[in-house]
């Protein structure tokens, strides 16, 4: 099995006071996740937190299979506790690693990259108004990124809805890939192109993306985590 080299950082951003992301990172088990509070949302750090501990807390399985329906389930557990509780609500991206195995799992706008051979791929499609206004042409990707609605997310974990559907994408990876799952104040501050590159280089590639992002004057909580594969 590939080693996994991990990265991982997190800040309010340069016009915030609070950090309302939250990072899991459980290597051992190939788990890897961004929860995002809602910023429309009262409560939203504490809704990304409720995700944060109940995916952390989630037994190793024998199987990726066990694991990932055991996510399913811990996710869905704190959507009705929280839309028992109120309309606070949390973005969640979530990727397993087992093996030659990549499953992706996502609520909203948090994303997930694969960066390969100096290429990007986004493996997660983003559950937004904008991003809705963008699939039927009624956007360019220039107009999307400063929409003044561009904060509006159309599924959340919490937030009132009566279900939850986490989207699910599976994909294969190769030695040399990298991952990456960020909170939306980094693509909304740097560009694809600029990614791609900082993925590509060496050092702790969360901590270069995040010092790009508040070089940039991130507006946002931006919150990053890598994972390399040799």
């Amino acid at each position: 099995m590939s080693a996994h080299h991990v990265f991982q950082a997190s800040h309010p951003g340069v016009v915030r006071e609070e950090n309302e992301d939250a990072l899991i990172c459980r290597p051992e088990l190939g788990l890897f996740a961004i929860a995002d509070g809602a910023g429309g949302h009262r409560g939203g750090g504490d809704a990304a937190w409720l995700i944060a501990r109940a995916i952390a807390a989630i037994p190793p399985a024998t199987s990726p299979d066990a694991r990932r329906h055991a996510i399913r389930e811990e996710v869905m557990h704190v959507h009705d506790r929280l839309c028992q509780a109120g309309d606070a609500a949390s973005t969640v991206a979530v990727l397993l690693l087992h093996g030659r195995s990549v499953v992706c799992l996502w609520a909203g706008d948090s994303r997930i990259y694969r960066w390969r051979a100096g290429r990007l791929a986004l493996l997660s499609h983003d559950h937004s108004l904008v991003q809705e206004m963008l699939d039927a042409g009624l956007l360019s990707p220039a107009q999307a990124r400063s929409h003044p609605n561009g904060n509006i997310i159309t599924r959340a974990v919490g937030g009132g809805a009566p279900s939850l559907q986490l989207e699910e994408h599976a994909d294969e990876t190769e030695a040399g890939d990298r991952y990456m799952l960020c909170s939306d104040g980094l693509n909304k501050t740097i560009e694809d192109e600029e990614i791609c590159r900082l993925l590509g280089g060496d050092g702790n590639l969360a901590q270069a993306l995040l010092d790009a992002a508040l070089e940039r004057g991130a507006r946002d909580n931006v919150s990053v985590i890598v994972i390399r594969r040799d």
